[in-house]
């Protein structure tokens, strides 16, 4: 445990990244690598990059940054024109080095690699079965149980052939429940799909003659690729020789009632300069912001953001209120998540290794307080008194997101309900533990009305305890019951 673990966020999941340009560059590794680096802030624990010149897949993966893991020689030794490549933070299976993707892997069908982003809540059943059968796992990661799911496939399709690929890929995910934006990558092919909820961002783009799949449109931007489109809930993009085709991943089966596109990306995970579910992730932000000082105004002389995540948020509340913004916080873009071990005596400078206040833009003024969320109140409570020790008069503490109340099952680390601080405690108690003079929430109603979208569109179960996919088993973050909604 690094000076991270004493800064209380809610961690990134997983970012994905693919390209098929086989035949017309043999540059996919280094447009892999562009693609990673901005998808750098979905998952910084490890990375990994499988390439093809369709002859052999060539893997790369380590630990660490994506800067530090690619270096000139690493890219050198991944040739070809096509590849996929992966950004973790683990939210199943433990982190190492066995559980970094891409997992590469040979089999009756050929060569493989699967980049997942997300988490399937019936894969430790599917696990026990298949290792019941005789199946031996590499790693703990719940993405290798497709693997092995496609390897146990009877397509009728002749081995390392596209139709092959796509139809073991089709009879392996119509078994998975759960959330899925995934990658696979054969030296025949590359394909994209998306679970029938919608859980995880997955784009399209078009790079000349070229297609890209990402978790974000800020990958697209980067290496100059033109947005087509997202994929769609339930669909399969394929990608080779023959160009582009879609397919239903199960075609018999029925559109879901409701979607369940993750609403806390806006919130919190995706970029700013994202374009996510066809919003602007910096103007959503930004009207999450306006909307929380409609519901929450309180007479001020400034308002702060917790970088970065809380700026445009804290722009619209500003703009809304009439009150002058100010960055009184300011964060170091230094530390990363491997740090020295903290001793129990200094383990209290962790925040300020992050952040630290700017004293004349505080003193003596009554401040407004704009971040994105609170989990367990540990860095809520020692920002307050940061501002307050700079000479803040008042410190008002607003969040553009409702409480969080509840875990996330679908791709996103959060601590067990209990040490949800809004699990347990109402916003008074939770502004008594912060120190805050006063505290509001964005409400879901509030969120949905800024947004403007229905709540239909999307899964809030992290605020609501409202889960849209039924777990086989309880995946023990909660022994809490669940409340189960949509169809």
């Amino acid at each position: 445990m690094g000076y991270d673990a004493v800064w209380d966020k809610r961690k990134e999941e997983c970012g994905v990244f693919g390209i098929w340009a086989l035949g017309q560059s043999e540059e996919a590794a280094n447009f892999t690598y562009l693609g990673l680096h901005a998808l750098q802030h979905r998952g910084q624990e490890s990375a990994g990059l499988v390439s093809t010149d369709g002859h052999a897949l060539h893997v790369h993966r380590g630990m660490g940054l994506v800067a530090d893991i690619f270096t000139v020689d690493a890219l050198a030794k991944l040739p070809g024109g096509a590849a996929i490549g992966h950004v973790r933070y683990s939210t199943a299976g433990h982190s190492s080095l066995k559980n970094a993707q891409p997992i590469a892997i040979q089999y009756a069908g050929g060569a493989v690699a699967v980049a997942h982003n997300g988490n399937l809540v019936n894969a430790g059943a599917l696990r026990d079965d298949l290792e019941r059968q005789g199946s031996i796992f590499q790693t703990t990661s719940d993405t290798e149980v497709m693997l092995h799911l496609m390897a146990r496939a009877r397509t009728g399709h002749r081995a390392g052939t596209t139709e092959h690929l796509v139809a073991a890929v089709r009879e392996a995910l119509v078994q998975v429940a759960g959330a899925y934006s995934v990658l696979f990558l054969s030296e025949r092919a590359l394909l994209g799909a998306r679970d029938p909820m919608g859980f995880r961002p997955l784009v399209l783009g078009r790079m000349k003659g070229s297609y890209v799949l990402a978790s974000e449109t800020t990958a697209l931007d980067l290496i100059e690729a033109e947005f087509i489109r997202e994929v769609e809930p339930g669909e399969i993009v394929i990608v080779d020789g023959d160009g582009l085709r879609s397919e239903r991943i199960d075609p018999a089966a029925a559109r879901p009632a409701r979607l369940g596109r993750c609403v806390f990306e806006h919130i919190y995970f995706a970029r700013p300069d994202s374009v996510l579910f066809g919003r602007s992730v910096y103007e959503v932000r930004q009207d999450f912001g306006r909307q929380l000082a409609k519901d929450h105004p309180v007479p001020a002389d400034v308002v702060i953001p917790v970088p970065d995540s809380g700026v445009p948020a804290a722009i619209g509340y500003a703009h809304q209120g009439g009150v002058p913004f100010a960055m009184g916080l300011v964060r170091s873009h230094y530390v990363g998540r491997t740090f020295i071990e903290p001793q129990q005596s200094i383990r209290h400078f962790g925040v300020k290794l992050k952040l630290n206040a700017v004293g004349p833009a505080l003193k003596g003024k009554r401040v407004v307080v704009v971040d994105d969320s609170i989990v367990r109140g540990t860095t809520s409570r020692k920002i307050v008194k940061m501002v307050r020790a700079a000479g803040a008069s008042e410190v008002h503490l607003r969040i553009s997101s409702p409480p969080t109340a509840w875990p996330c099952y679908y791709g996103i680390d959060t601590p067990t309900r209990q040490e949800l601080i809004a699990s347990s405690h109402s916003v008074e108690e939770i502004a008594r533990y912060v120190t805050a003079d006063s505290l509001g929430y964005l409400s879901l109603d509030g969120l949905y009305a800024a947004l403007g979208e229905e709540r239909s569109g999307f899964c809030d179960a992290c605020f609501s305890g409202d889960y849209l996919v039924e777990f086989g088993r309880n995946p023990g973050r909660s022994q809490l019951p669940l409340r189960l909604v949509g169809g």
